[in-house]
């Protein structure tokens, strides 16, 4: 407790140092690429069971109504797209969906829940690979240009917007079963996912963009349905999937180092966002941030269908998924980082 009053302080002195920076920091847009952590409604458009467009998602947004978010109300992108001042609200990019102009302009959200750095993660759960994010993102491109009419703009746009990527959490989460352990350790597997990921960023980095804020991977051994799973009576975390977590984020972190000093990530920037850290401070130190459960979801699980009555009370809303609290809580610091990192 001790600790984690300690770490309450220094949350608050990186706040106030925050706020100072955004000030003097100026991003054109941001783009969220990837999984349910980032998606803000882009599965409402696919053939696929993975959706959060009905109660009891969206109990905290606004109207109390469900956009496709995974969650009670906002998800991360549109917590860090307002803490960069960018804008609060990200929408979800589709080919047949109308975006204003100005939402064009200052960033939309191509991520998608389910989908994983392994296209067989995407194409096992129905949903947006990182190539098909990757193809919305070049059809996106056709349409700013139609919007601000000059090329260099668009490239002033792209080249100064903050890329928010989260990858990696559902081939972990979901696909580290026996079955696939019997064709690849995980060792293995998770050094795939740091080659997959760099093509993924050189897709991107091609297509114009500069500036890439990639998380690493949610401490999936924590969820409340792996808790439910495999935790025993008491719900402990999974640590096996937890260390296995680890090894991928320390290659990922490694390898964003390297990429930064790559002849073909010229003039780049890449910060490493630790998910797993800052949310695994909440999971274990709850009191100390205002939660009261850390170890079950507010809804969503089978013996717990209806919904809390305080969401925010819990750091996990679903199955797999932060409350808006929590993501609230834990973008502070992150924030601080993208911004100091990326400007």
């Amino acid at each position: 407790m001790f600790r984690g009053k300690i770490f309450v302080l220094s949350l608050f002195s990186i706040y106030v140092l925050s706020s100072a920076a955004e000030k003097n920091t100026s991003f054109s847009a941001l783009f969220a690429f990837g999984d349910s952590v980032l998606d803000t409604g882009n599965n409402n458009f696919l053939l696929t069971l993975l959706k959060g467009n009905y109660w009891p998602y969206g109990l905290s947004f606004d109207y109390k109504f469900p956009t496709g978010r995974f969650g009670n109300g906002r998800v991360f992108t549109d917590i860090v797209a307002e803490g960069l001042q960018i804008k609060r609200l990200v929408p979800a990019y589709s080919k047949i969906r109308r975006i204003s102009s100005e939402d064009l302009k200052t960033g939309v959200c191509f991520a998608s829940g389910g989908s994983g750095i392994d296209d067989l993660t995407s194409r096992t759960l129905r949903v947006l690979s990182a190539g098909d994010q990757v193809k919305d993102f070049k059809d996106y491109l056709k349409k700013l240009r139609r919007v601000v009419k000059r090329k260099k703009k668009v490239k002033e746009i792209v080249s100064n917007a903050v890329f928010l990527i989260s990858e990696g959490n559902n081939d972990l989460g979901y696909f580290v079963a026996p079955a696939l352990l019997r064709l690849q350790s995980t060792t293995t597997y998770t050094s795939k996912m740091v080659v997959w990921t760099r093509k993924f960023l050189k897709d991107l980095y091609d297509l114009g963009a500069r500036k890439f804020a990639v998380m690493g991977v949610m401490p999936v051994g924590c969820l409340p349905i792996h808790r439910a799973s495999f935790g025993g009576v008491f719900g402990w975390c999974n640590f096996l999937l937890n260390r296995v977590t680890e090894d991928f984020n320390m290659k990922l972190q490694k390898g964003l180092t390297s990429y930064a000093v790559e002849y073909d990530f010229k003039d780049a920037k890449f910060v490493y966002v630790d998910i797993y850290g800052t949310l695994m401070d909440l999971v274990k130190n709850p009191m100390a941030y205002g939660f009261t459960e850390a170890k079950k979801a507010c809804c969503c699980m089978p013996n717990a269908i209806i919904p809390c009555f305080h969401p925010d009370k819990y750091v996990f809303y679903d199955f797999a998924h932060p409350s808006q609290k929590a993501y609230e809580v834990i973008s502070k610091p992150i924030v601080y980082q993208i911004a100091k990192g990326l400007a």
